[in-house]
């Protein structure tokens, strides 16, 4: 049954944005199912969901313009959008000690344009939908997707943990900026969790080892990052505003 609300889901084509979508769908929502080019998984995702209404939306939010017209497709696609999920991330392990400096420079390009200048510029593009629409800026509700890794580091991929601190820092800052305007921002932090990116990370020589980080042995799965975001965004949550929530098992403590 619709609440009513309007989600907008990036990177919602797979894994923990398919799970997120999912969930909101679940709870009432609308969903614009967002994807980098092909849509054949955001399809195939959309037409899942419980519900009419869904959509699917695409576009490379490396580019600031792309990023643009993919917020607009899903404001005249759903007819506004009343909630924002940042998911969409890139991850690619290039050690400093391992890496060119030309190709240490095209990697924090790459991962930051996306994970930090594409969330930065959706957000920017969803505030303005919400204090501009018709109907007065009603709140409204941001939940970014950050990682664990921007507290205990990723020496392996450290454009990533780095661009992942800076979305906690962009929610918390929003978190104030935001609030007189009744809208509320927050962010989850998870660990590892199940996903086909990891999938041979998991089932190969690292797996134990991986599963050992958390006191649970195992790791996360998509649908219990989904169901905390999904809580975040719910009016329930509004003070909540400004948190990180760890989720990671236990496996990194703060």
């Amino acid at each position: 049954m619709s609440n009513g609300q309007r989600a907008l889901v990036t990177g919602g084509s797979r894994s923990v944005g398919a799970a997120v979508a999912a969930a909101l769908a679940q709870a009432g929502y609308t969903v614009a199912v967002h994807c980098r080019a092909d849509t054949t998984g955001a399809d195939a995702v959309a037409a899942a969901l419980p519900g009419l209404g869904h959509a699917v939306v695409a576009g490379d939010l490396a580019d600031p313009e792309r990023a643009r017209s993919v917020v607009t497709a899903a404001v005249e696609a759903l007819g506004g959008v009343d909630l924002l999920v940042n998911n969409a991330g890139r991850y690619v392990e290039r050690p400093i000690t391992e890496t060119s400096y030309a190709d240490w420079q095209a990697n924090w390009r790459e991962i930051l344009d996306v994970n930090l200048h594409g969330t930065a510029n959706v957000t920017w593009c969803v505030v303005h939908h919400l204090l501009e629409r018709p109907e007065g800026p009603a709140g409204g509700r941001i939940v970014n997707i950050g990682s664990r890794g921007a507290y205990r580091g990723e020496p392996n991929a450290p454009a990533y943990g780095a661009s992942k601190a800076g979305v906690h820092s962009l929610t918390q800052s929003l978190a104030v900026d935001l609030a007189p305007h009744g809208i509320g921002v927050a962010a989850v932090a998870p660990g590892f969790i199940r996903t086909d990116m990891v999938a041979s990370l998991l089932d190969g020589a690292t797996g134990d080892a991986i599963r050992a980080q958390s006191p649970f042995g195992r790791v996360a799965e998509p649908a219990e990052i989904a169901a905390a975001v999904a809580w975040l965004a719910s009016p329930e949550a509004v003070w909540a505003s400004g948190a990180v929530l760890d989720l990671n098992g236990a496996s990194y403590l703060r």
